[in-house]
């Protein structure tokens, strides 16, 4: 299916979208008009299974994306495997090119990251950002689980958004952005919606509040921040300067 957002009113979607509070209303929507050419993409975390679960109650059919930098936490691939399997679904897995990140490893070694912050973006890049822009091709809505309360860089963030870089017009859609983590949490546990073991508290209460690759994502201690987690190694107390963002919502 070819592009069809530059012969929609674009004003005229955004504004509906931004108006309609309810999630699985925007996902309806969302679905029914633009079928194939919209895809909830996510990395498997809180927000992402809950539009999953959304979407599938509407009996509509709907489209699930991951990056998948190849170098995820083995829970991770074993959690989407349940995935597909309770909602019926298959989950396309957007990759890195190899060639890319043979040529990377072959410069920069395996664990470029903790060399600097420079490199760990180009990695980002490489490993995530890319193979984005690819998908973004295939697209005219990107749904998105970003909410507001997970970092103070994303407070900015907005329900719908246009993004410009690409031919064609592309909407970034967020419909749980003013949700909170404890409406999530109550969402999942009250719908038994699928959770990734890797968010339950450990035997410390430490917990993953945020998944990204193996070697650059930990466990978060209480009364952290959200995405400390995240390159933990990197000078936390540089706020302005480290924003705890790999670029994808970003760069794009």
């Amino acid at each position: 299916m070819t592009c069809q957002i530059q012969n929609a009113s674009l004003m005229e979607l955004k504004q509906h979208l931004s108006l309609t509070e309810n999630p699985q209303e925007v996902l309806f929507t969302l679905f029914k008009r633009f079928k194939d050419r919209a895809a909830i993409v996510t990395s498997g975390q809180l927000s992402g299974m809950v539009q999953i679960h959304l979407a599938a109650e509407n009996n509509v059919p709907f489209r699930v994306c991951t990056v998948d930098t190849l170098r995820l936490f083995p829970e991770t691939y074993t959690f989407f495997e349940k995935v597909e399997e309770r909602y019926g679904i298959d989950i396309e897995r957007i990759q890195p090119d190899e060639s890319e990140v043979d040529k990377m490893v072959s410069e920069h070694g395996e664990f470029l990251f903790f060399d600097s912050r420079t490199k760990q973006e180009f990695c980002c890049d490489i490993r995530k950002i890319r193979p984005m822009e690819r998908l973004l091709d295939t697209l005219d809505i990107w749904i998105t689980g970003t909410r507001r309360d997970q970092s103070e860089t994303r407070q900015h963030f907005q329900k719908v958004e246009t993004i410009s870089s690409k031919p064609h017009p592309i909407l970034k859609v967020s419909p749980l952005l003013h949700w909170t983590t404890e409406q999530v949490w109550e969402f999942v546990l009250n719908n038994n919606v699928p959770v990734n073991p890797l968010f339950l508290p450990d035997a410390r209460g430490h917990y993953f509040d945020s998944l990204g690759c193996i070697t650059c994502t930990t466990r978060i201690r209480p009364g952290e921040p959200k995405r400390a987690g995240r390159w933990r190694w990197q000078n936390n107390t540089d706020t302005e300067n480290n924003n705890k963002e790999c670029g994808l919502h970003y760069a794009i």
